[in-house]
């Protein structure tokens, strides 16, 4: 969404915008135009919403619109050959990571769980394969300590629509950097997130544990289960210390949280969600519920 709106900020009209079909969403699961469909209406684009690229009529469609150059952005479907060898100047990627590490689906949220201390933006030439493309451009930032999944996906989505009006303006004086192959050295996957991922298996270290509430912030959300409750945990902290005392085992529940012994230090909760509430500090949580479990361990 913000490569489009920069583009059309910087007075780069597209001939037309691809995004997927219109998906049932919200209670009544009504069908809702993705936020990409919504501006390109307003701004009276072509919208295009084939199922599958793949299709001899959606081929055939692109082929009339007669692109010079294919910009995908979080897409979600991979673009088969035919599509590729379209558009005269190929198909540009815009990845959020430093490729050739975390090729894939959740680059963003694989990088806050591995405790990587840097990533960035790259503008990739699409190929066949996954991610694999040589890469025209690459924007570099640092992952903050208190990094989530959600901060961190609107700094790199600005970051990559800065990148693409720059890349598209070599393009424009024709000075574009020759595409640098990905090196051979480095290679991970990023895959995708799944919703059993998000529970909370206390033998984890503290540290993993931290990384991933972070990581999975806002979705698919760390839970756990206290008191019968699927309680989401939003916001923790490493405590530093060290006990000897069984993963899950709650230590501490007061003022400054809720510590919780884990395979290897201590975890202090400090923002917590009941079924049906609303995101709330440990202390208003502990205020509500009176009573906590001796042990938060569900996962045998």
């Amino acid at each position: 969404m913000p490569a489009l709106e920069g583009m059309l900020a910087a007075g780069e009209r597209p001939v037309a915008v691809y995004t997927q079909p219109d998906r049932p969403a919200g209670r009544g699961r009504q069908l809702a135009a993705s936020p990409v469909k919504r501006v390109a209406v307003v701004e009276r684009l072509i919208v295009e919403q084939p199922p599958a690229l793949a299709d001899p009529n959606a081929i055939r469609r692109l082929e009339e619109i007669e692109p010079d150059l294919m910009i995908v952005a979080a897409y979600g479907l991979m673009l088969p050959p035919e599509v590729l060898d379209i558009p005269r100047f190929g198909c540009w990627n815009i990845h959020a990571s430093l490729l050739p590490r975390w090729r894939g689906a959740a680059p963003i949220q694989r990088a806050i769980e591995a405790g990587d201390n840097e990533t960035g933006v790259c503008i990739m030439q699409m190929d066949e394969s996954l991610d694999t493309g040589p890469v025209l451009y690459r924007k570099r930032l640092p992952i903050a300590p208190d990094e989530t999944g959600g901060s961190l996906h609107d700094r790199l989505a600005q970051a990559g629509a800065d990148s693409l009006l720059h890349c598209l303006g070599l393009l424009r004086d024709r000075n574009l950097p020759t595409p640098e192959p990905q090196p051979v050295d480095g290679v991970s996957y990023a895959k995708k997130l799944q919703k059993d991922e998000a529970e909370i298996n206390w033998r984890a270290t503290a540290e993993v544990l931290e990384r991933r509430i972070r990581a999975f912030d806002p979705w698919p959300v760390a839970w756990c289960e206290i008191g019968g409750e699927r309680t989401r945990i939003w916001k923790a902290e490493v405590t530093g210390q060290r006990c000897i005392a069984r993963p899950g085992d709650v230590l501490e529940a007061g003022r400054e949280g809720i510590s919780v012994a884990t395979g290897d230090g201590v975890l202090r909760l400090l923002e917590l969600q009941r079924p049906g509430g609303r995101r709330i500090s440990a202390q208003d949580y502990l205020n509500a519920r009176h009573v906590l479990p001796r042990n938060l361990e569900r996962i045998q």
